[in-house]
């Protein structure tokens, strides 16, 4: 089979499909594999490539033999062969195609009569494929006016807004799978029993010291009732275990030694002790804290006045 390649160009291209193969068969994590495992990449590759030299080598060799054992008549033939380049024939009728010049063998038939000081000109056709991009742009433009104009379509106004209604949805997504983004102010209590069994794990590592096993309280506060010195609901322990109690004498900050999601799954299982009863309960200490945002009932005890109709022309008269 006749090879019209360069010797080194095919080395350069199994060389580096080696490479591809290899970080893709290769599990090197987050890294390529070269960076992963250098020693080994690179003196595996000083290998491939010698090889690949040596085989191309060989191959040289090899047909230098052969031609060698051709007759005088079959050299000539071969080399006549070898000398021939591939070509991209309907690539090259197209090219033409398109362009739609007149060789200069047939340029005759197209020069202009009037000639400027031995300049004379030639009467070519616009080329094909300006012509057909001509064509195109004017029905591209029919479909956009009527599209755009006539049919009032979707304006720049509107695509932006749906980009960044499809980019807030996206966002909220990403969120729900990134807990570590959580903060005081996104924060929501967590009730799933794994959540809160990881904050057990955590409260039960760190907080028992000063709020008991059962959230008593000991140098820390009562965490079973429902006075809170910095304020209760989910919002508020979550930043009060973030950023530390009071100046001095409150409790440290955990930011740097828990993540917002453990901060998360420990506030929720805080607030699963109000209503508990723990064994030695220290005396509430803060405020008694209410949900603002809890619903509002009407107490059942409260009696609405029946309207008593007056009738004026009875009070003239009395």
């Amino acid at each position: 089979m006749k090879n019209t390649t360069a010797w080194w160009l095919r080395i350069t291209v199994a060389f580096f499909l080696v490479i591809v193969l290899m970080e893709i068969y290769i599990d090197s994590g987050d890294k390529p594999a070269f960076i992963a495992y250098p020693t080994l990449m690179f003196g595996f590759m000083t290998l491939i490539l010698l090889l690949l030299i040596a085989i191309a080598f060989i191959v040289q060799a090899i047909e230098n033999v052969l031609y060698n054992t051709l007759d005088d008549e079959a050299k000539v033939r071969y080399l006549a062969e070898k000398e021939k380049k591939w070509e991209w024939t309907w690539g090259k009728k197209m090219y033409a195609k398109m362009l739609g010049s007149k060789p200069i063998e047939s340029e005759e038939e197209i020069i202009l009569d009037h000639n400027y000081d031995g300049i004379r000109e030639l009467d070519n056709n616009l080329p094909p494929w300006w012509v057909y991009l001509f064509y195109a742009s004017i029905v591209f433009g029919v479909v956009y006016l009527a599209r755009f104009h006539v049919f009032n379509d979707y304006d720049q106004d509107l695509e932006y807004e749906q980009e960044v209604a499809a980019a807030q949805l996206e966002i909220e997504a990403y969120k729900k799978t990134a807990k570590d983004l959580v903060d005081a102010s996104t924060v929501e209590l967590l009730t799933d029993a794994a959540d809160l069994n990881a904050g057990k794990g955590i409260f039960e590592s760190n907080c028992v010291a000063c709020h008991m096993a059962d959230g008593g309280g000991g140098i820390g506060p009562n965490l079973t009732d429902n006075h809170w010195i910095l304020g209760g609901g989910i919002k508020n322990v979550f930043n009060t275990i973030s950023e530390g109690g009071r100046d001095g004498k409150g409790m440290i900050a955990w930011k740097q030694n828990l993540k917002p999601a453990e901060i998360a799954q420990v506030a929720s299982y805080v607030i699963s002790f109000q209503g508990t009863t723990p064994a030695n309960p220290k005396a509430p200490e803060g405020d008694i804290w209410e949900d603002p945002n809890a619903p509002v009932e009407n107490s059942k005890d409260e009696v609405v006045a029946p309207e008593v109709a007056i009738d004026s022309a009875a009070v003239t008269m009395n």
